[in-house]
């Protein structure tokens, strides 16, 4: 089997730590592992799993690369979209990427918990002899609660190894609808996740959305290697119809079955969800970071840079990070989305970034800005190097903290140590490197009329940025 790892959510639900440059998936939110991290360790134990393909934004590239591997997992390919396109295009490149039609798919979104993984193991060994019986195989959660916030899966006649027919796929349902479905016994939760060969959901997909299936293999023809990348061409895959697994083809097959699924499953959709999964304390509080709770009950509480106190309250999710503060009833968490929409709406920063933003080279903290100024402390790894840039409307003052600078002004090229420090004039082409085997820190002032990430002119990258 091939994992098949699709990691293009945005995780808004989840804002302020959940952002668009940092999605859930790439952040540790149910142990020190991030959640793509725990998607792939899951695996292991499941015999005959090769390595994982990975699907991602292309913004997201590097944080894919370097998480998996923090965990000494080489996948064998990540593929970068340009643009989403939902499920289904981005199934259909990892199938086209298989080495034989006959590999058998295990289709995983990165952000899901899964606590039992004895029983989510047997259910991956039973998806793989209907997979390779050429069976269109997904995971139905058996539902706890009538949940009105995901879709079902009706069963139908049963078929072998403990899998169901599919009767059909149904929309998120109202909360008499929901109980209903929960007391008949024939519904599942729809989890997202599949198994089936490449083969096979290829033959299915040129049935349904041949359109669909050209799209995705002239993108993937055109594709350019990367590093270790394969970015799919934009514009032949911006000309792919946009659609998911279940519209496109499994509604649609008469080959799909559905294997009941009781392993402690979440998708962590929302904040009262990652409530729901997370240690409490003996007042039902879910407290992580400096956190003082007087006489409170039933609370989320994240807390990164100061000293959270809580005084009587119920039932509520506070979030607290360096540039933000998110304080919302649990019964209404579904509207921190809105938050994140007028957040985009008024252009401001954080829908997109944290104050501390990752790069390839390393990553820079905001820690001030004003009116025609910004300070950044820089971090930048070992041999790691920025790109040979220049601004049009910023000046920089660079000042060593600890390590090592090497630095390109124009045709100059000088070394700098602790405490020591240099000045970029605007216009200046510029490049910074850290030739040294401890990581560089430095503090950096910007001055000028415009302060934006986007006044950069790159003229040589080494990792392929634009």
């Amino acid at each position: 089997m091939i994992p098949v790892i699709l990691s293009g959510g945005s995780g808004t639900r989840l804002w302020p730590l959940s952002r668009g440059q940092f999605p859930k998936q790439f952040l540790p939110l149910i142990s020190n592992h991030t959640m793509l991290q725990e998607t792939v360790l899951r695996l292991n134990g499941v015999e005959g799993m090769k390595a994982p393909i990975a699907i991602c934004n292309e913004d997201h590239r590097f944080m894919m690369a370097e998480q998996l591997w923090e965990i000494g997992i080489k996948p064998s390919a990540i593929i970068l979209e340009p643009m989403g396109k939902n499920t289904a295009p981005a199934v259909a490149i990892a199938a086209l990427t298989a080495e034989s039609e006959d590999d058998v798919l295990l289709v995983l979104p990165a952000d899901h918990v899964i606590s039992d993984l004895e029983v989510f193991h047997h259910a991956i060994a039973q998806a793989k002899v209907l997979a390779e019986q050429g069976k269109l195989v997904t995971f139905g959660i058996v539902p706890t609660e009538p949940e009105t916030g995901y879709g079902y899966i009706k069963r139908n006649a049963l078929q072998q190894g403990g899998a169901f027919n599919v009767a059909a796929f149904v929309e998120k349902p109202d909360l008499d609808t929901a109980k209903y479905y929960l007391e008949s016994g024939d519904y599942f939760w729809n989890s997202g996740m599949f198994a089936f060969k490449a083969g096979s959901f290829l033959q299915e997909l040129n049935k349904f959305n041949p359109d669909m299936l050209l799209a995705c293999r002239r993108a993937l023809e055109a594709a350019k290697v990367d590093l270790d990348f394969i970015r799919l061409d934009k514009t032949l895959f911006s000309a792919c119809p946009s659609d998911s697994i279940d519209y496109a083809v499994m509604e649609k097959t008469d080959k799909a079955v559905v294997i009941p699924l009781d392993a402690g499953w979440n998708d962590v959709g929302s904040w009262s969800a990652l409530w729901d999964v997370a240690d409490k304390d003996q007042f039902g509080n879910a407290i992580s970071g400096d956190v003082l709770a007087v006489d409170s009950e039933n609370s989320f509480v994240h807390a990164e840079n100061k000293l959270v106190a809580i005084i009587g309250v119920r039932d509520l999710v506070i979030v607290e990070t360096a540039d933000a503060l998110m304080v919302a009833p649990k019964d209404r968490v579904q509207e921190v989305k809105d938050v994140v929409a007028q957040l985009k709406q008024h252009k401001r920063s954080e829908a997109e970034l944290h104050r501390k933003v990752y790069r390839p080279w390393g990553h820079y903290d905001s820690v001030d800005s004003g009116e025609r100024y910004q300070t950044k402390r820089i971090v930048v790894k070992p041999g790691a190097r920025l790109s040979l840039q220049k601004h049009h409307h910023r000046a920089e003052h660079w000042v060593v903290v600890k390590g090592t600078a090497l630095v390109t002004k124009d045709d100059e090229t000088i070394l700098l140590s602790e405490n020591q420090s240099t000045y970029i004039p605007l216009g200046t082409v510029h490049c910074l490197e850290n030739p040294g085997i401890i990581p560089l820190e430095m503090v950096e002032v910007q001055s000028g009329s415009y302060l934006g990430e986007d006044d950069i002119v790159r003229f040589e990258d080494s990792y392929g940025r634009n």
